[in-house]
């Protein structure tokens, strides 16, 4: 049986085990048994009073992370989900491919980062660091004052994992996004920006919430051509997307214009280039909207992953 598995990683007096508490106080081990796997021990300790259905096991070495030992845990303890509170000193990628057994399935990766000492890490383990941002699939600044939170924002962590939430942990106890009108997942400068398959709903969704940025920016990518009787003149291009459930998959779709779509089937795929302009369009019920004007086309292999996920 397949047993989720919730990473949380970053490095010392980052956050980890109070985060851990907090989502334990929340009733996240309420009704299923857990296996807690401590791999750093910080200032903070667990809050007892979370602990009725949870196992700590204490890892002290990096080697003890085999298939073998934590197949025993598992065996020991019977757990339906696994936390792992990973230690920022070890590689996550060992960790991928030699230590968890194949029914461990790894459901979130989670980096918990101290905000004040992050430019410290990032300079002199700079390595280790994009690991755990890249890997992360939640990404969480504590301790942010304005500085910090500004600082941050001009470094563009967007760019580094555009899949990733980001949150800015403030001092009085409250969260923000981290990406706001002055955080893009793009580059802009460059003279075509290249949307890479599997980011391409992460590149819809921000430019349906930021329209303008993209207004005369050429962009490439690949993606579905669609043709709808209500839009004769034009095309619809996109990609299918499972938003939460294999049951729930909706297209993700731009309103196009371009020579040569006629010789494409319905849902091709197609390698598309084009200059986004901002327009009055009924797709937007007459506001304006991002149109594509297509500027070149070719016929295309499908990505993959053909469905897309958030």
């Amino acid at each position: 049986m397949d047993i989720p598995v919730y990473l949380f990683t970053g490095f010392l007096d980052g956050g980890k085990t109070t985060f851990i508490n907090g989502i334990l106080q929340d009733g996240f081990a309420l009704r299923d048994r857990t296996l807690l796997l401590c791999c750093e021990e910080g200032a903070v300790e667990y809050d007892p009073k979370v602990l009725k259905n949870v196992t700590v096991v204490n890892v002290e070495e990096e080697g003890d992370l085999t298939p073998a030992r934590l197949s025993q845990l598992e065996k020991k303890h019977r757990p339906r989900q696994i936390l792992i509170e990973f230690n920022g000193m070890w590689s996550l990628q060992r960790l991928y491919q030699d230590a968890l057994p194949d029914n461990w399935v790894l459901y979130q990766i989670m980096t918990m980062v101290e905000a004040a000492t992050f430019d410290v890490y990032a300079k002199n383990l700079g390595q280790m660091m994009m690991e755990k941002l890249t890997n992360a699939d939640l990404i969480v600044f504590n301790r942010c004052d304005q500085a910090l939170r500004d600082a941050l924002r001009q470094r563009n962590l967007k760019m580094v994992n555009r899949r990733a939430s980001i949150y800015l942990e403030n001092l009085d106890g409250t969260s923000e996004d981290y990406a706001d009108d002055t955080v893009c997942p793009f580059d802009l400068d460059q003279e075509v920006i290249h949307i890479p398959d599997d980011d391409f709903g992460v590149w819809y969704v921000d430019v349906m919430e930021h329209p303008k940025r993209y207004d005369g920016k050429a962009i490439r990518a690949k993606t579905v051509v669609c043709h709808l009787p209500q839009y004769p003149d034009e095309v619809v291009l996109g990609r299918f997307a499972m938003t939460c459930c294999e049951n729930d998959i909706t297209f993700l779709g731009l309103v196009a214009r371009g020579e040569g779509f006629r010789a494409y089937e319905n849902r091709a795929w197609a390698d598309v280039t084009g200059v986004i302009h901002m327009e009055p369009h009924r797709a937007y019920e007459g506001e304006l909207g991002p149109v594509l004007q297509v500027t070149a086309s070719a016929p295309a292999g499908k990505p993959r992953q053909e469905v897309l996920s958030f």
